[in-house]
């Protein structure tokens, strides 16, 4: 929407925009055409020559309507909606919002004390068990 607004103001864009418009004319006709008393004169006979089917039913016009119109019920209505509303609002099954809060928590627990919010020794470096220069040789160390 940002796009069209800003599009407006610019002078080419104005002139053959408005140029267009102004050219445009719609005409309204209220006399009826052969085609649209034709389509009546069809509908009232019943015929159902130019009846395309929507692929649930090739012989009957309303059993295919009808499954059409239910099969796009179920599949937008109740999947689609109901099933995007379900997943929207289910519980957090893999707790990140309980994780978040105990984060933020321990933040506020730690600034209390005056401790850094991460302690550079996490873990202990006398648990840490590094290769020693020998088992190294000549692989390189990206850090």
């Amino acid at each position: 929407m940002a796009a069209i607004i800003k599009l407006r103001h610019m002078p080419g864009v104005q002139k053959n925009v408005w140029n267009y418009f102004k050219t445009m004319h719609r005409n309204i006709s209220t006399s009826k055409k052969n085609s649209d008393t034709a389509s009546t004169a069809c509908e009232a006979s019943g015929d159902d020559k130019n009846w395309v089917s929507y692929g649930f039913d090739y012989k009957s016009k309303e059993e295919d309507t009808n499954v059409h119109n239910a099969s796009f019920f179920f599949s937008v209505t109740l999947c689609l909606v109901f099933g995007g509303f379900a997943w929207a609002y289910s519980p957090d099954v893999h707790l990140r919002d309980w994780a978040q809060r105990e984060a933020y928590l321990e933040l506020r627990r730690r600034e209390k004390a005056g401790l850094p919010p991460i302690s550079p020794n996490y873990i202990e470096p006398k648990t840490v068990k590094l290769p020693s220069e020998e088992e190294l040789c000549d692989v390189e160390i990206i850090i």
